[in-house]
């Protein structure tokens, strides 16, 4: 007899008391959160940015303003808006009131440059892209191909209060930083002029945020993140700290908001909660290392890269990390070591989860209290179903600690790819989401990922794709061959590194390699290291033996 060890969920005998092992959402979209925590906690600040504070009063009369905006410039119920900005107040205001008025939020990095943004902005044909002045000239050979687009620009001074909003506006002056918003842009302090307006009442089932992901391909796609699934997916991430309390703690949040793993548990995650969240643009180690000093934050989310970064910091022993009680890291594997560290340094927990941008993200995490087994990604996490099945046929479940390819269903699995159909239909089967990550689950419920089917390189927690970088090393005109792996690296979990292969009679160095991208991807894509070699490694038909180039 076959045993269906996902219908049994075994591993809800290994959840910590007090986690439940369904959850009840009971809000419709994310705006509802903040019109629920404005409505309960109106005084408390929402945010703190350097030195501006907003409450969460204000913060929902802002966005309630800013809907009214983007109504008058014919943003429509299901149009998309995309969002080009660093963690700001802007992108607090600007997402939850797409959010509000039922419009889609296009996410793009700020470290994007013209191919990327010509991909998303060209699949996902935004109404409005809301960016940072500083990044206009990034989009300036865009609005020749998207002339319809409309440009909403802001300035990171506009959020910041007396005398540092002078003094940051200087800086960047003399630094050369700065530059005029180009007069075909609307300015974003427009919405000032506007009332609440009417808010759409929404449907769970209505697409809410737009996530580019590379997916098995590496070709950047939309995976459509429902209003029930960024809902419920919040809920389920705040339901495996059962002790957090509604409008009690600071919260650190730093890691982008434009990442879905930001956007879930740095973002909606401390509002649903009445948290207060820290944010600065960028997680730079020095102002988080001030900001844990000054505000005292509980809560903490991030990757294996800045907890890292933290405890190599040289003003560790210097700053008093006693506040944290919980850390969530996600994105990438979280060492062993790590673990043992920041849990000595702070007397706090710190658990690894797993999960994915076609479940919003977040699909397992290990108990805070429980045990933790080294190498784990934990537990699904409530209302979620989990299995491993064969790699052949994707329909036999494997047996305790076989291997196979782990597939999740639950309430935070995507709507599906934007506008690709073939995409969409090879990863969700049946209402399974099959991820592409081998996997084992023990005899406890708990689950491993063994490999990568896809040979993503993960850099600080974001995807690099090996097609993007060999496509640019073969624009080089001395390059006859290339390929790009992940290398391990203390810091950032992973680097590229690339193979290069120059053509009969050429030279190069490998910064000269290096050089020819710059301006062409974001620099924590660019290869850290470059190797040259006469040939590469191959399979009888021609496809390149990346392990064997990683094992090198």
């Amino acid at each position: 007899m076959v045993q269906h060890f996902s219908e049994e969920r075994i591993w809800l005998k290994s959840y910590d008391k007090g986690v439940p092992y369904e959850i009840q959402c009971t809000e419709v979209k994310p705006y509802d959160f903040l019109k629920n925590t404005a409505e309960k906690i109106p005084e408390r600040n929402a945010l703190i940015f350097f030195n501006y504070k907003l409450s969460y009063g204000e913060l929902k009369r802002k966005v309630d303003s800013f809907s009214s905006f983007l109504r008058s410039l014919g943003v429509k119920e299901g149009d998309r808006v995309a969002i080009d900005l660093p963690n700001s107040p802007q992108y607090i205001i600007a997402y939850y009131a797409i959010n509000r008025i039922g419009a889609i939020v296009v996410q793009i990095s700020p470290t994007y440059f013209e191919v990327e943004l010509n991909h998303i902005i060209g699949n996902s044909e935004p109404k409005v892209l809301v960016i940072l002045d500083a990044l206009i000239p990034r989009i300036s050979k865009l609005r020749e191909k998207f002339p319809d687009m409309i440009i909403v620009a802001t300035r990171i001074e506009d959020y910041l209060s007396f005398p540092l909003n002078l003094l940051y506006g200087l800086q960047r002056r003399i630094k050369g930083e700065y530059a005029p918003i180009p007069q075909y842009a609307r300015k974003f302090e427009e919405y000032r002029k506007f009332g609440n307006g009417e808010e759409y009442s929404g449907d769970r089932d209505d697409v809410a945020v737009l996530q580019y992901t590379g997916g098995t391909t590496g070709t950047p796609k939309g995976a459509m993140l429902t209003n029930g699934n960024l809902v419920c997916n919040t809920i389920q991430s705040i339901s495996v700290i059962p002790e957090e309390e509604f409008g009690k703690d600071n919260m650190l949040s730093v890691i982008p908001f434009f990442h879905v793993f930001g956007m879930t548990v740095a973002l909606n995650f401390p509002v649903k909660m009445g948290g207060t969240m820290i944010i600065q643009p960028k997680p730079d180690v020095d102002g988080i290392m001030k900001l844990i000093k000054k505000y005292k934050p509980g809560f903490f989310p991030g990757v294996p890269t800045l907890y890292s970064s933290i405890l190599l910091h040289k003003d560790l022993n210097k700053v008093d990390m006693k506040s944290i009680r919980f850390c969530i890291s996600g994105s990438a594997p979280l060492p062993v070591e790590i673990i043992e560290k920041w849990q000595r340094i702070t007397g706090g927990h710190i658990v690894e989860g797993y999960g994915l941008s076609e479940a919003s993200p977040v699909t397992h995490v290990n108990p805070l209290y429980g045990k933790v087994k080294p190498g784990s990604i934990g537990l699904p996490v409530p209302s979620t179903l989990a299995k491993i099945v064969d790699l052949t046929t994707g329909e036999r479940e494997m047996g305790i600690n076989e291997e196979g390819e782990l597939i999740i269903k639950g309430p935070q699995v995507m709507k599906g790819y934007y506008k690709n159909e073939e995409e969409t239909r090879a990863v969700l089967r049946n209402g399974w989401l099959y991820t592409g990550d081998i996997a084992k689950m023990d005899e406890e419920g708990y689950f491993y990922i063994v490999d990568r089917k896809k040979d993503v390189i993960i850099v600080g927690g974001f995807n690099v794709y090996p097609r993007e970088i060999e496509e640019i090393l073969y624009q080089h005109p001395k390059v006859k061959d290339a390929a790009a792996v992940g290398v391990k690296d203390e810091i950032h979990g992973e680097v590229v590194k690339a193979f290069v292969v120059l053509k009969d009679g050429e030279t190069a160095t490998e910064q000269e390699i290096k050089d020819f991208f710059s301006g062409k991807i974001a620099k924590f894509k660019i290869p850290r290291y470059v190797e040259f070699r006469k040939e590469l490694p191959k399979t009888m038909v021609g496809k390149v033996l990346r392990r064997e180039l990683r094992e090198s």
